[in-house]
């Protein structure tokens, strides 16, 4: 199975690594306490406690593995090296709807920030990847479920 590397801001990679350390040191002694009360129940094959607890921390531990492997293999976009003629990972785009004769502004962030009520659209996504490597006056074509949408650039921001 290929490793994907996955694309994400600065920011985005500080609240992973955060939540895993929340993981590591807090829930999953919160888990341990909860088997070890378990344990104490008494017969184990008949103990309901005992089994969630199991069942709780084996999808912590799958959940702990999940983000260490995405931190271990992203790739991390620094304001820095955003280009302000492109669109990139990390970009803050300013984008005419020309079906909703609307003006939108969304930020392109990588598959595990991506927060649609907040702007944070996914390079993934069919709006967020084919706006990557736009430029200020590009219109672009957008097939989503609902059918074709059409957008022009008219700003990049870091």
């Amino acid at each position: 199975m290929a490793i994907k590397a996955t694309t994400m801001s600065r920011d985005g990679f500080n609240k992973l690594q955060e939540e895993l350390e929340y993981l590591v040191t807090i829930r999953r002694k919160e888990v341990a306490d909860k088997l070890k009360e378990a344990r104490s129940y008494g017969d184990l094959s008949e103990n309901a406690e005992y089994d969630e607890a199991k069942n709780e921390q084996g999808m912590l531990e799958a959940q702990i593995a999940d983000l260490e492997m995405v931190i271990a293999n992203a790739i991390i976009v620094d304001d820095d090296s955003l280009s302000l003629d492109e669109v990139g990972v990390g970009s803050f785009v300013k984008l005419k709807d020309f079906d909703l004769d609307d003006i939108m502004e969304v930020q392109i962030v990588g598959s595990t920030e991506s927060d649609p009520d907040n702007n944070k659209i996914s390079d993934e996504s069919p709006i967020g990847k084919a706006c990557l490597k736009k430029k200020v006056g590009d219109v672009f074509e957008v097939e989503v479920p609902m059918g074709t949408l059409k957008f022009e650039v008219l700003d990049i921001n870091k």
